[in-house]
């Protein structure tokens, strides 16, 4: 075998990289790999553990140097397709003509922008966001991009995070759901395919548990809560062959995730047995510093490679201080080495090797059949987000009369982008004014008023909104959050509407119209008053390129709301953080009775719980059939229940199974998310939809924090959402010893 090794070794070293097969196994992939470490020198070793943008400067010299090792490959400023084959015509004047890595954050959408990450988890359709970041993909590596930063796996319970629009939202198992399927979306079967890119699950991990929702801030997260709510979506994408993972900024129990070694190699590496990429957040390395861990930045570059971190991103941190570290014997070159290896395998699998201009298409990155593929996947993506949260019989709305649109988000742009639009631009956006004047074009009358500002004092609009309500037949409003409110480093210490557009909602509401509020934001705000007074109230999310169309689609009847809620939402920022998947109490919520866990000036309850949806059509669950009251040792337990479509149109549910576990070593959450399904329904129509549970969907941090299950009974429970009552119960073996 290893004679073998050293002749493919050999073989490897001879040809040209672009002779390379990406088909090539194992072995010839580390024969490339352990040849190309030979021949290296420190300083070209260093250069592969750098990831820099163009505003570090040189980066032609350093590519030709071989000292650069992946750039940024999402910019929206120059034609991207062509700068990026620029510089991998400098890569490829380097000594060793190692091709470099285009990296960016193609989080929903590339040139077409999509519904954010938390709008589409609010679909719960798994084959569709596979779909919406396939086309992601299809449009990224046409310009060239190889490696995007998404997706992103934080769990978030407190709204005020402006990050939660890039995740999930609350639940590790919806959580995980929607980063496998965004993961396949961009990696496909096959990583070597000219069309498919790296994916990254970050930000490992806990970074979604900033303390006071502030994003940046520190995490405090019980060690259990850790291994049971957070790093269960991280294990789920690192077992379904993710490529790369970024740390976290945050320092959870005081420890920097850049600088935890137990965490990142320990859990990773050691316990996971994953092998793929590490890699840094935007200057993390050198914010050790800051942290108050490491005293200089050469202390910071050599804790943080020590912990596992194999390419710095954007500081530079590696490049400047590794070299001295080496020499000097602080720094071992095994470590080195090791991290220059897992890069090398990554440009490998992707099959940079084989061809260094495989990605890169300027014909296909102009393509108008992809383009007009990719707005219709978005288009539909949009119109399975958004959640229909309340109805007092107003909607669907009829193509006909006047109608008022009022509100600053009704002509918003670059705000339904969301967060990070990569290659997007405003111009292309349909805006919620535009989607309902298109949908009822030639039937209805359509006047607008702004009312107010998304932020800000200023009312002297609303006389005019009044006005255009007074005159129409129903008033859509159309409010939200700007995009400088949501995502990184925008955190909100209030979780309601800004300015004053509650006040401008209550003056339309007070005309005696009808209202439908339509909300737009990345974050769930909490809406009594909307939830009480208005007739109608949808959730429409950071919807993206087709945001209006789909808007129109659903408010006049040509599409079914079918989303239901990826987060709990709170009827106060008093309440947060909140979960459905709370531990029980001693004792428990009493409005009437003193001493128990209550408020005494809100329900403990939430405005809308987690997977509330509503739909223009109405369905039954029946009750859950077990195949056995018994799930033993290495079994399986399939639960089967009816559902019907009890309306007058065609809908879709999101059928959801929950389980409880009824005595545990350590207090069992109230309920705990293990399975949906989202099917399509006929009037009328009814189909009996399966789950199967095995023992380890009930598995848990016991209370010695080994992992693993106990006997007993469970009960379950499927619905609509987190309050389901349908239920069954069952009772857990004891393993086999």
């Amino acid at each position: 075998m290893k004679r073998m090794l050293i002749a493919l070794a050999a073989a490897a070293l001879a040809m040209p990289a672009q002779a390379q097969s990406p088909a090539d196994d194992a072995a010839a992939m580390h024969a490339k790999v352990d040849g190309l470490i030979a021949r290296m020198t420190l300083e070209e070793k260093i250069g592969q553990l750098e990831v820099l943008g163009d505003d570090y400067g040189k980066l032609d010299d350093l590519a030709r140097a071989g000292k650069l090792s992946a750039t940024n490959g999402v910019l929206n400023d120059r034609d991207v397709a062509k700068y990026t084959r620029h510089l991998q015509d400098m890569a490829m004047q380097s000594r060793l003509k190692i091709p470099l890595l285009f990296e960016g954050d193609v989080a929903h959408g590339y040139y077409t922008i999509m519904p954010v990450p938390l709008a589409m988890a609010a679909t719960w359709d798994t084959a569709l966001t596979t779909q919406v970041h396939r086309q992601a993909a299809l449009e990224a590596t046409a310009s060239g991009v190889s490696w995007t930063f998404s997706p992103m796996l934080d769990i978030a319970r407190d709204p005020r995070w402006g990050r939660i629009v890039e995740g999930a939202g609350e639940d590790p198992y919806l959580g995980a759901a929607m980063a496998i399927a965004q993961m396949k979306g961009f990696q496909g079967d096959d990583l070597s395919r000219p069309d498919t890119m790296m994916a990254t699950a970050k930000h490992f991990a806990g970074y979604g548990a900033a303390q006071a929702g502030r994003d940046y801030n520190s995490a405090d997260i019980p060690p259990r809560q850790f291994r049971d709510i957070y790093l269960p979506p991280f294990k789920a994408v690192a077992d379904a062959g993710i490529g790369a993972v970024m740390a976290a900024f945050t320092a959870i129990d005081g420890v920097p995730a850049t600088a935890s070694r137990k965490l990142l190699t320990g859990t990773l590496r050691d316990d996971w047995h994953w092998p793929g990429l590490l890699v840094s957040d935007y200057d993390a390395i050198p914010e050790l510093v800051t942290h108050g861990v490491a005293a200089t930045p050469a202390d910071a570059a050599a804790m943080a490679l020590h912990a596992g971190i194999e390419m710095d991103l954007h500081s530079g941190i590696y490049l400047e201080q590794l070299p001295a570290l080496v020499r000097s014997g602080a720094v071992p070159m095994a470590e080195i080495d090791a991290a220059v290896r897992h890069v090398l395998e990554a440009k490998w699998k992707l099959g940079l090797f084989a061809d260094p201009y495989r990605y890169g298409d300027e014909a296909k990155e102009h393509d108008p059949a992809l383009r007009a593929q990719s707005r219709a996947v978005a288009r539909r993506a949009a119109t399975e987000s958004m959640v229909l949260l309340r109805n007092q019989g107003v909607l669907p709305l009829r193509k006909a009369g006047r109608i008022a649109v009022i509100g600053p988000m009704a002509t918003a742009t670059r705000d339904l982008e969301g967060q990070m639009p990569a290659a997007g631009d405003p111009a292309r956006v349909v805006t919620m004014l535009a989607g309902v004047r298109e949908a009822v074009a030639g039937k209805a009358q359509v006047s607008y008023a702004k009312g107010v500002d998304v932020t800000g004092d200023d009312v002297s609009g609303i006389a005019d909104a009044v006005s255009a309500a007074k005159a129409s037949d129903v008033a859509i409003l159309v409010l939200g959050e700007s995009v400088g409110m949501i995502g990184e480093g925008n955190s909100r210490a209030a979780i309601d509407l800004p300015g004053q557009q509650l006040a401008l909602a209550k003056a339309v509401v007070a005309t005696g119209t009808p209202v439908v509020a339509v909300i737009v934001s990345g974050r769930p705000l909490a809406l009594p008053w909307l939830a009480d007074h208005a007739q109608g109230l949808v959730y429409a999310w950071l919807g993206g390129d087709e945001a209006g169309h789909a808007l129109g689609d659903l408010l006049f009847g040509d599409a079914d709301f079918s989303g239901h809620l990826p987060v709990t939402m709170a009827r106060a920022l008093g309440q947060v953080p909140l979960s459905y998947d709370h531990l029980p109490t001693g004792r428990p919520g009493d409005q009437h009775s003193i001493y128990t866990s209550r408020y005494v000036d809100l329900p403990n309850t939430p405005l809308y719980p987690f997977g509330y949806g509503l739909s223009y059509t109405s369905f039954r669950y029946g009750e859950p059939r077990l195949d056995s009251a018994t799930l033993g040792p290495g079994g399986t337990l399939h639960v089967t229940t009816r559902v019907t479509n009890t309306g007058t149109r065609a809908g879709a549910a999101v059928v959801q199974l929950y389980v409880h576990d009824e005595v545990a070593s350590v207090s069992p959450p109230v309920r705990q998310l293990k399975g949906f399904e989202r099917i399509a329904l006929q009037p009328g129509e009814s189909r009996d939809v399966g789950f199967t549970l095995t023992p380890a969907d009930l598995a848990f941090t016991r209370r010695d924090m080994s992992w693993g299950t106990e006997p007993g009974r469970y009960t379950l429970y499927v619905g609509g959402d987190s309050t389901a009552t349908r239920s069954a119960a069952f009772t857990l073996s004891p393993a086999r010893r």
